[in-house]
């Protein structure tokens, strides 16, 4: 690979990191072709973006970004390693852990979810219960939305035995 590449290949990695609030670092590392393209096929159904890169040029790409301190993530940088860009903080996670199912990688080395730096496989299971913004939006809704309707059904209750014993005392 040229400089010019190598160049090229770090500007765009810092700039789908810094356009992301979630990805995350996975070790891919001994999984056959056939596994690989399993996974690769998974995470494009489950609109998971997929790359493998070289720990130095990610480095590299996590360091030119500005207004973000990645340091932590920079232990982790061993091995091989995947990058799994999402929308939704829990969706590589999940698919890990389905894709776990079968296959004894990948393995999570951390996770950038919204700010939040996670580190370690241990903390699987802690993402994989992480709940997206829509789901969030929509507990609150819920929330908002059960006071109100045990008002109104209460008050609906309330009015037909109202009316019923006005009309039992009307006909006495």
């Amino acid at each position: 690979m040229t400089k010019d590449q190598k160049t090229h290949l770090i500007a765009e990695l810092s700039e789908k990191i810094a356009s992301s609030n979630v990805f995350y670092l996975a070790d891919t590392s001994a999984l056959s072709a056939e596994v690989t393209q399993m996974l690769r096929r998974e995470c494009f159904n489950k609109e998971v973006g997929l790359r493998v890169v070289k720990n130095t040029l990610l480095r590299k790409a996590l360091e030119q970004i500005e207004g973000k301190d990645f340091s932590e993530l920079y232990g982790t940088l061993t091995g091989h390693t995947a990058v799994l860009f999402s929308e939704t903080g829990n969706a590589p996670a999940k698919l890990i852990k389905d894709f776990r199912r079968k296959y004894p990688k990948p393995i999570l080395k951390a996770a950038y979810v919204e700010e939040t730096v996670y580190i370690g496989d241990e903390l699987l299971d802690s993402l994989v219960a992480i709940k997206s913004r829509e789901e969030l939006i929509g507990d609150i809704v819920g929330l908002l939305q059960s006071p109100a309707r045990n008002v109104i059904s209460a008050l609906q209750s309330g009015g037909t035995t109202i009316a019923g014993v006005v009309k039992t005392l009307s006909e006495r």
